[in-house]
């Protein structure tokens, strides 16, 4: 009898090695990566390609890794932003997260900023961080064709490939700005404060403070003001950091000095800018649901605003408190992301299951695009801006010519 046991023991551990190693081998061709990224294809004959600029600040380091993996493709480009308020070691850990994605290690397409900076919520540091972003963004990739702002409070209502397809039917110079020259009470609380943002020359946190005196209102250009959530042309952001024409330097002077420069900097350059105030769509692509009267930031979206959320044609959504439950439904419903897992799209090749990442995997081309659902939504929403951006001549009508028109 012992021998037989001695025997029987012997068999199942070999049976059970040999399917382990079986699993093991199985998993592994699954999941490896292609060793070479095939070679993605930029230029007005292929599908557009977005920079996105996702900031966040102390503690936000899981939420942007969660929101990179819900936009991430392998034709953009990315930076990420933990301001100066967060610790290295979560900067550190932000990379290491990103570089954990095979795709991201593959194509590194995905930059985390080293030397952050301090951004003031009611200050111009934000403005001069996202230039910043920008100038970074146009240095490490020369074939992206929107920039578009994102903070850890946000999130995706579509996937990339219906992104990509909705705006390959775009011309690639409009700007989605949501402006206005109606001041109203911003006038005197915005525009006629001066207010100095400490965050552009100190090395600690420490926020805006208030001069004694104000200042008129300029009348060598007309001020603007708007939604500091954008989609941005590269050729305009071209113009606001290279500068052939003075006036984003002498904005960005005067707009240092403005409470919440983020809201009327690039509204302004835009609409005195001959050039290209023509090629502003007068929206941001976002829902947001409002107090009113509307406070300093919107309302947190939950699960009980999913279904007007999902419905709106908007890109992206906010804002969001930490994991809330009605993240896992985006996740789920519109995305078909796992958890940990980017976005699968046309690009991704890997087998779908419980266990493996179908984006660990990808074929030989990945500039294809497959939209979904949410694709028909974005292009309804995105075709009614479109037709109410042709049947205006101008684009940045001041308060004075809105009254006239």
């Amino acid at each position: 009898m012992g021998v037989e046991k001695k025997w029987l023991f012997t068999l199942f551990s070999a049976a059970f090695l040999s399917l382990s190693i079986l699993m093991f081998f199985s998993f592994s061709c699954f999941t490896s990566p292609m060793p070479f990224p095939s070679i993605v294809l930029h230029g007005p004959h292929h599908p557009p390609a977005f920079a996105y600029f996702i900031s966040g600040g102390n503690k936000d380091g899981d939420r942007i890794f969660r929101l990179l993996l819900a936009v991430y493709h392998p034709r953009n480009r990315y930076l990420l932003h933990l301001g100066m308020d967060a610790r290295d070691e979560e900067r550190q850990k932000l990379g290491a997260a990103a570089m954990s994605v095979p795709a991201i290690r593959a194509f590194r397409n995905v930059d985390v900023v080293g030397k952050a900076d301090y951004v003031t919520y009611l200050g111009s540091s934000n403005v001069a961080v996202t230039l910043r972003a920008a100038s970074v963004m146009m240095k490490l990739d020369g074939g992206w064709d929107w920039f578009v702002t994102l903070s850890a409070r946000d999130y995706p209502l579509v996937t990339q490939d219906d992104l990509a397809h909705v705006f390959s039917s775009v011309q690639r110079d409009l700007n989605f700005i949501d402006h206005t020259s109606d001041l109203g009470w911003k006038e005197k609380d915005r525009f006629q404060p001066i207010v100095v943002d400490p965050g552009l020359y100190l090395a600690r946190r420490s926020q805006i403070f208030h001069a004694t005196q104000k200042r008129d209102t300029p009348d060598a250009f007309n001020l603007f003001t708007g939604s500091p959530w954008v989609i941005l042309s590269r050729s305009f952001l071209e113009f606001c950091i290279f500068g052939w024409d003075n006036l984003p330097r002498t904005l960005l002077m005067y707009f240092t000095n403005v409470k919440l420069s983020q809201e009327g900097y690039f509204h302004s350059v835009i609409c005195n800018a001959p050039e290209f105030k023509n090629t502003t769509v007068n929206a941001d692509l976002r829902y947001m649901i409002w107090d009113n009267p509307p406070k300093m930031e919107p309302l947190f979206l939950n699960v009980s605003v999913y279904d007007q959320m999902a419905e709106s044609g908007a890109a992206f959504a906010r804002q969001f408190e930490v994991g809330d439950p009605v993240l896992d439904m985006i996740d789920r419903k519109i995305l078909k992301r796992g958890s940990n897992h980017a976005v699968p799209g046309a690009w991704c090749s890997g087998r779908r299951s419980w266990w493996v990442d179908p984006c660990s995997q990808w074929g030989e081309d990945v500039n294809i695009l497959k939209p979904g659902p949410q694709a028909k939504k974005l292009e309804d929403s995105v075709s009614s801006l479109l037709d109410d951006w042709s049947s205006h001549t101008n684009q940045c009508l001041t308060a004075s010519e809105e009254t006239q028109d």
